[in-house]
């Protein structure tokens, strides 16, 4: 899960050069929120954003409402002149738990992806690793998420695959996550049924703890069933 494989390669970028009005304009009529900002060679010299534009000129202006006269007193601002010059980026070598992780490091909703001489290859945005997350968890899908507490032990994963699978049930995808008590893991299986009544029982007959997925918080423990 590289992010080459998940960006967006066609990405409209503007130059340091480039009208501040110019850049609104191409934000709104392509519905994006980022514009890279580039110089010869594709070379990557700093991102704009939605928010630096909204700061830099009236509401009047960013709604498309402004008269002539007023879009003329604005005219001669630049890109340039309210770009990040030293944007946060991603190497088209990371993977997408490296943009996840950067994306709730930096608080920003996307990153320019750079190749190794700084050229830009393409953007990866929090919407990108939605659609990539929810094409590798399979919860495109119609289904049934089970939260299954075990011991944090070898084996306990696959007594709980080995039980559904004997049941003739298709996984969209297993995740699993750490628990607060010691020695406790919780294992999330989204199952492609809704018809899990039995499952659930026999996973309660093997000593399983099942919890309530929907009352699963990272602040609180769930409530058990």
């Amino acid at each position: 899960m590289f992010v080459s494989q998940s960006m967006t390669r066609k990405v409209v970028t503007v130059s340091k050069e480039t009208p501040l009005l110019e850049a609104q304009a191409l934000m709104a009529g392509s519905n994006i929120r980022h514009l890279p900002v580039v110089a010869a060679d594709n070379l990557l010299v700093g991102i704009i954003t939605d928010r630096d534009i909204r700061s830099a000129l009236p509401y009047d202006l960013v709604k498309g409402q402004a008269s002539d006269e007023e879009r003329r007193k604005y005219a001669h601002l630049k890109v340039s002149d309210f770009m990040t010059a030293t944007p946060a980026t991603i190497s088209v070598f990371d993977t997408l738990p490296d943009a996840l992780l950067l994306i709730q490091e930096k608080r920003v909703g996307a990153f320019p992806v750079i190749d190794g001489e700084g050229k830009l290859k393409g953007i990866i945005s929090v919407r990108d690793l939605l659609r990539a997350f929810i094409n590798v968890l399979g919860i495109g899908e119609p289904g049934t998420l089970l939260c299954v507490l075990v011991d944090n032990k070898v084996g306990q994963l696959k007594r709980i695959v080995d039980a559904i699978t004997e049941e003739k049930i298709s996984f969209g995808s297993v995740l699993v996550a750490r628990y607060w008590e010691k020695d406790k893991r919780a294992v999330f299986p989204y199952l492609l049924t809704n018809n899990v009544m039995r499952v659930k029982k026999k996973l309660q007959d093997m000593g399983f703890t099942l919890l309530d997925p929907m009352q699963w918080y990272m602040d609180q423990l769930p409530k058990t069933e």
